[in-house]
Parts: structure tokens; sequence; C-alpha cells
């Protein structure tokens, strides 16, 4: 039964986390879903990414990531241009905009990070992110 309460365990704490940053999200009118599209596109550096690989590197894998694009589109967040080389492929940029509001956001969500894992020392944490990176490499 140990397993079993370690999976429930895990599932509420990534409720409460995962609500916790949505609140902070708010803010700016950002849904995590909809934050984790423009971390991702921040971390290409200037590259395009299309939507199959932005839906790879998603978090929540079964979100919509085409309707995320679209909201974000919307919000002058991210540009969507046809590909010159491939007029099937569309590629995705993140936008200047997108980049600062992304920076403004940076030290909320450092606080809120810390205040979610205060309870546990460094070695705790990182002893914590080694099991559960463990458990996850199986999947």
């Amino acid at each position: 039964m140990v397993n079993r309460d370690l999976v429930v365990t895990l599932m509420r704490s990534g409720n409460v986390f995962t609500e916790q940053i949505n609140a902070a999200l708010q803010a700016e009118g950002l849904s995590i879903q909809q934050y984790n599209v423009l971390r991702i596109l921040r971390g290409r550096k200037g590259v395009p990414a299309c939507l199959e690989s932005i839906t790879n590197d998603m978090i929540h894998r079964n979100s919509n990531t085409s309707r995320l694009v679209d909201k974000l589109i919307e919000k002058g967040f991210v540009k969507r241009k046809i590909c010159k080389e491939n007029r099937r492929k569309v590629d995705i940029f993140i936008t200047p905009k997108a980049l600062e509001v992304i920076e403004s956001l940076e030290p909320t969500l450092l606080a809120k990070e810390d205040e979610l894992t205060s309870s546990l020392s460094k070695k705790e944490l990182e002893q914590l992110l080694y099991l559960v990176t463990k458990l996850k490499s199986k999947y």
C-alpha cells in the first residue's frame, strides 16, 4: 500500500503545485499550459518550432497545443508563419512582448517555487528530484 500512498501523494502535490503556479500566472492572464508553450519557445532562442515539437515538449501532453497557440497569437505573444521550405509546415515564434512578460513573471514564479519547496533542505530537494526523475524515467 505504500506505493499507492506515494502515487496519491504525488498526484495531490502536483495538483497543489499546479494551482499555486496557475494563480501566480493569472496576473498576466496566462494559464500554466500557455506559459509552458512560451517557456518552450523561449528556450529555442529565436529558432521556430512546429506544433508537434511543442506538444512533445509540453508538461501537459494532453493539452490542445493548436488552441493554446491560437490564444497566444490573440494576446500577441506568438506569431505563426508558413515555412518557406515546406509550405505544409507552420513555424511558431515567440514575440518580444512575450519575452518581456516572462521576464516580469520570473521573480514571482521563483518566489512561489521557493515557497512550495521551503520545507525541504537543498540536499532533500536534490534527493527528491533524483527519486522522482528515476520514477518518471520509465515512461
